[in-house]
């Protein structure tokens, strides 16, 4: 391994698990204020017959501040270089992809970009714009989100705490909203606003079509961050996908119901 890809590795403290020998890879992509310990539970089944790759998205998790910058990261194609290097420095072809929220979008755009690498796509909480607009419901107004990039300002860790009990729901389990606000609480507040301006303005309808690799779209029974009618729209415009209802609530499943998507990613492939 040379020295670039030693560096990639590091970047995004990048982990491989289950069986090195395995012909199959999983290539786990976590979602904004989580990392990838977010896939724990999720991954356990798949060690004995699969290799499986988990990273830290830039900004988050345990990656490397030191090569975060605002100015690179400003769009989801960024982030997406980083998948790709990481796929590129442990030789990763035919892959299984599984992303959760923007770590979908993140997927996607690397597929594109080298379609080759991969052979299926699971989809979790996944938007390609969460603004409405004409014909197309987001689930958010822009000044809902000018109120919220205000609120991170004024205080964020006061932000943390509401924004992960209304996201994470399950109230009966108050220590999941509590572990996904300590995620949002170790990330820099300037960060946190950043990449989250990045995710929530962003508009990647467009590139739904040029999906071409099997896709299957999981979605919550009740999910604040991302509308049912935002799977479905999913469903429609990447030919040939799959959509399924999992049975859990809030937009963390692969956290709350971990059992539900390991059976729905099982059966996809």
């Amino acid at each position: 391994m040379d020295l670039m890809a030693i560096t990639s590795l590091i970047k995004n403290n990048v982990h491989v698990l289950g069986n090195p020998d395995a012909p199959e890879t999983l290539v786990f992509t976590h979602g904004f204020g989580t990392d990838q310990n977010s896939w724990k539970e999720v991954i356990e089944p798949f060690t004995g017959n699969y290799r499986i790759i988990v990273y830290d998205n830039s900004g988050g998790g345990k990656s490397d501040p030191a090569y975060f910058s605002a100015n690179k990261y400003d769009n989801l194609h960024s982030y997406a270089a980083d998948l790709l290097d990481i796929c590129r420095d442990l030789d990763v072809t035919n892959a299984i992809l599984v992303g959760h929220s923007v770590g979908s979008m993140i997927s996607i755009l690397a597929i594109l970009e080298e379609p080759d690498r991969f052979k299926k796509l699971v989809i979790i909480g996944a938007s390609p714009r969460y603004l409405n607009d004409r014909g197309y419901i987001g689930g958010f107004e822009q000044s809902d989100l000018d109120a919220l990039y205000q609120t991170m300002n004024d205080n964020y860790f006061a932000w943390v705490s509401g924004f992960a009990n209304l996201v994470m729901q399950n109230a009966d389990r108050p220590y999941l909203a509590k572990n996904f606000a300590d995620g949002l609480s170790a990330i820099r507040p300037d960060i946190a606003q950043s990449v989250a301006k990045v995710i929530f303005q962003s508009d990647h309808r467009s590139d739904l079509s040029k999906l071409a690799i099997p896709t299957l779209i999981l979605q919550s029974k009740e999910d604040v961050a991302v509308p049912y009618a935002v799977a479905e729209y999913l469903r429609d415009h990447i030919a040939g996908s799959r959509m399924m209802e999992v049975n859990a609530f809030g937009h963390f499943p692969h956290i709350s119901a971990p059992q539900e998507i390991i059976r729905a990613i099982r059966s996809f492939i």
